[in-house]
């Protein structure tokens, strides 16, 4: 005696050894026994074999068209046997029953189970809707394997288009695109972005790193709508010195200027003026809605993409040969250059020069200041800045030591070309403005708070630096109070202080009162946002280094160990790990040799080379 059974959803056949009526022991036809519950024999059989058993009745059943059989069995629920009888017309053979069986099994859209062996045919309007989701199923499998063919031809299908952005950065993995996408890849065995790339959808690896940005924080673009107007200037006083600012040559929002007045009794009267932006975009305006939106200028080496409008900047940076609205604080001193009294005033002021770094340094130098030259614009003035920097810096109990160590570099690239300048933290530029902005941002800090205007600090304690609402002490910089106000161009919370010392100093109400939800979800919000911008410009500043490296040719160059396994490279600020790297102690000097560079995944290969001839002579 032979049976049909079913075993883990799947048909089989054996041999009857041995009848225990509950179960059977039943040997398979490749040999391998087994216990079946009796509940699970569908068919008893003597002829054929088993295996002859399977295989017929799998040809046959190939043979039988489930939409026949659908129509054949009725509403009601059937045994396979009596389908089997009705079909062939006759009581059916092992072979036959065993087809038609196997032929129910297959089509689950067709035919519902209801028991052992026992079926109902599936409602019309069921298997309707089941066979349309196959066919949908059909054509998006014939749909992918189309996409599939097109990318491995580095050709971009139509469908694709609208969502290059989206599949290389924030997939939906069940989508077909996406499912596509991963098979090409897989195949051609190349990353979505430079498969992209081949396909002529990513204009380079910058333009990769780029739109992961735009594609989280700007979907919808950078430009400023042309609709947004500021509001008109109101009338002020003309102030009776003349400022000059001191940036970067590629600064275009000229935040803060310096101007310097002889006193009749020998003092002097220095002039620290802020752009005044607050006086054209008015709390709650679209234009005060899309800088609230932005909360900060974006920048990366070659490009930026501004807080606000490139009209509105112009009409308020500080920018040479013009009258600009300002927020000025001025600080009366003594002959020897102790402030006597601090005045605020809203103004314009008129704008002698811009002077920038990469020509002012070269004259404006601790040589220059030890020799006492005074043959470059300004030079008078800038001597008692430097001089009024250093008391500044005293008086915070700060020596200037750890900034002299510290390098800053910058970035210029033009025709897809980097230039990468080193620049030494801690010279006469930046001690002048750097004494000058926390002078200013520590000192109008202390006016709102003693006023009990709300405004937003910037804090370091124990816990790190922060963003508060409480004047607190800087620890870092070693003020009581540190309230951001000297960039209200560039970021929104110096745009909110200033809103509050423009009402302080005119008396009027102050725009945001103490513990206003909107200037606190400002707050919050710039922390995170702050942050974000800045590894992003991080990110984009690894990129060029890379670039440089490629476009320079670095084969072999010196480096400095920082921590166990990691270096940072000569000239420019590229941080890499290098495995082979043995262990050293911090600061030595070592060579490295550059292997190959990935834009993409900015990456790069290293391998020591040794530790330098200056290094082991120490």
């Amino acid at each position: 005696m032979n049976v049909l059974y079913e075993e883990s959803g799947t048909l089989k056949a054996g041999a009857v050894l041995a009848d225990h009526v509950t179960s059977l022991h039943v040997e398979s036809p490749h040999g391998k026994r087994t216990k079946v519950k009796a509940g699970n024999v569908l068919l008893r059989f003597g002829e054929p074999a088993p295996l002859a058993l399977l295989e017929q009745a799998k040809t046959l059943a190939d043979t039988m068209d489930p939409d026949f059989l659908w129509q054949c069995c009725g509403s009601e629920e059937f045994g396979f046997e009596d389908l089997a009888r009705e079909y062939f017309g006759h009581p059916p053979s092992p072979v036959e029953a065993a087809a038609v069986l196997m032929r129910l099994c297959a089509a689950p859209m067709y035919f519902y189970r209801r028991g052992k062996g026992r079926f109902q045919a599936a409602p019309p309007e069921n298997l309707k809707a089941a066979l349309a989701s196959l066919e949908r199923k059909r054509q998006q499998a014939e749909r992918q394997a189309q996409y599939v063919e097109a990318l491995k031809r580095f050709e971009l299908p139509e469908a694709f288009r609208p969502q290059v952005a989206r599949l290389l950065y924030d997939p939906d993995k069940q989508s077909l695109e996406y499912k596509a996408l991963e098979a090409a890849c897989g195949e051609l065995r190349l990353s979505p972005a430079r498969l992209f790339e081949r396909c002529g959808a990513l204009a380079s690896s910058h333009d990769y790193h780029l739109q992961r940005f735009l594609y989280q924080y700007f979907p919808q673009g950078t430009g400023f709508d042309p609709g947004l107007e500021p509001g008109a200037l109101p009338e002020l006083p003309l102030a009776e010195a003349q400022a000059f600012s001191i940036d970067d040559v590629t600064t275009t929002e000229i935040d803060d200027a310096f101007s310097v007045s002889r006193l009749p009794d020998g003092g002097v009267r220095v002039g620290i003026h802020i752009a005044a932006p607050a006086l054209s975009v008015a709390r709650g305006s679209a234009l005060d809605q899309e800088a609230r939106r932005r909360l900060s200028t974006v920048y990366m080496p070659g490009a930026k993409i501004t807080m606000l409008p490139d009209a509105l900047i112009e009409r308020h940076s500080l920018s040479e040969d013009g009258d600009r609205p300002a927020l000025s604080m001025y600080l009366d001193l003594s002959p020897e250059l102790e402030v006597r009294a601090i005045d605020s005033r809203l103004e314009r002021v008129r704008i002698a020069a811009n002077l920038r770094h990469d020509a002012l340094e070269a004259q404006f130098n601790e040589t220059s200041l030890a020799q006492g030259r005074r043959d470059y614009p300004f030079a008078e003035e800038l001597a008692l800045l430097w001089a009024l920097a250093n008391r500044l810096q005293a008086a915070r109990g700060k020596n200037g030591e750890s900034e002299q160590a510290r390098v800053d570099y910058n970035f210029y690239v033009v025709d897809d070309r980097v230039t990468i300048t080193e620049r030494r933290r801690g010279s006469p530029i930046d001690k002048v403005v750097a004494e000058l902005m926390i002078q200013v941002n520590q000192a109008w800090g202390r006016q709102l708070a003693e006023a009990g205007f709300a405004a937003i600090y910037r804090a370091q304690g124990a816990s790190g630096v922060r963003m508060t609402t409480v004047p607190s002490p800087h620890q870092g910089l070693g003020v009581e109070q540190y309230a951001w106000s000297s960039s209200p161009l560039r970021r929104y919370v110096d745009l909110m202080n200033q809103r509050q010392l423009i009402a302080l100093i005119t008396g009027e109400a102050p725009p945001y009162a103490q513990g206003d939800e909107e200037l606190l979800a400002a707050m919050r919000d710039f922390e995170v946002t702050y942050e974000a911008y800045g590894a992003f410009q991080r990110t984009m500043e690894r990129y060029w280094c890379l670039r440089w490296l490629l476009q320079e040719g670095v084969r072999v160059t010196g480096a400095e160990v920082q921590r166990e396994g990691v270096v940072k490279v000569d000239r420019i600020p590229l941080y890499v790990r290098v495995p082979s790297l043995p262990e050293l102690k911090p600061g030595t000097r070592v060579r490295i040799e550059v292997g190959e560079v990935d834009v993409w995944e900015l990456t790069v290969q290293t391998r020591f080379v040794g530790v330098e001839a200056e290094a082991l002579r120490a």
